[in-house]
């Protein structure tokens, strides 16, 4: 199995263990593993104008050109970075890029969560 598979099968795995919050938050959710492995709930979607998680997921574009306005890309990276190597969580302001051209501005709080002996990072999303 090469690492794309050995991804996309952690994600699968993870989706489904925390599929009960995912879906039932009444707040923007997504767990990240890399650009091309993230799983979004619906209120994260709607928050953005997608018609729902899986339109974000096809996007071929990086997680941060995709969704995160440039000036809070920063803000972002360093707090995932913190997340994935001193395995702190974080509550940050961010603005996020809306479907049809705007922003909203939201506080996240990023925190690490392992599965399989995977690191990810899970992200609430307050709007």
């Amino acid at each position: 199995m090469n690492e794309c598979e050995i991804h996309q099968e952690l994600i699968r795995g993870i989706s489904e263990q925390q599929k009960t919050i995912l879906d039932s938050s009444g707040q923007g959710m997504y767990i990240y593993l890399d650009d091309s492995h993230v799983i979004f709930n619906q209120q994260f979607a709607t928050l953005l104008g997608y018609g729902s998680p899986r339109e974000m997921e096809m996007l071929n574009e990086p997680f941060l050109s995709a969704f995160v306005a440039e000036k809070s890309h920063s803000i972002l990276v360093n707090a995932y970075q913190k997340a994935m190597n001193k395995m702190e969580g974080s509550t940050f302001e961010v603005s996020w890029k809306k479907k049809v051209g705007g922003e909203v501005k939201a506080t996240v709080i990023l925190t690490p969560i392992m599965y399989d002996n995977h690191l990810f990072a899970i992200h609430y999303i307050f709007a």
